[in-house]
């Protein structure tokens, strides 16, 4: 949800697919379908060193990511995965077309 110089093309399609989830909540709300997003910030994961950033690499990355989030960590998978729960839960029925970050703050 933030722009980033260097990273032109990942920028650009998360501003796409915050436009399909909106698109895509109006066009199928008639029909009962909510359409949400899910942003999160850094989070630990393997994606970074299946992109090829070595171990090394990657704890410095997420040390230095601590500082780049207001709340002072990175997130966690299940952080992450509660509120995808919450989002196909009954709880959330009245949300449609949102785009959500869960970014510490960032």
């Amino acid at each position: 949800m933030r722009s980033f110089p260097g990273v032109l093309a990942y920028c650009s399609s998360k501003a796409a697919l915050d436009q399909l989830t909106r698109c895509a909540a109006l066009e199928l709300a008639e029909s009962g379908v909510r359409v949400n997003a899910v942003c999160p910030g850094v989070v630990v994961s393997g994606l970074h060193r299946t992109g090829g950033m070595d171990e090394d690499a990657y704890a410095s990355f997420l040390e230095h990511s601590k500082t780049t989030h207001p709340m002072g960590r990175v997130g966690q998978p299940q952080e992450v995965a509660d509120l995808i729960l919450f989002l196909g839960s009954n709880q959330s029925g009245w949300i449609t077309g949102a785009t959500l970050p869960i970014d510490g703050g960032r």
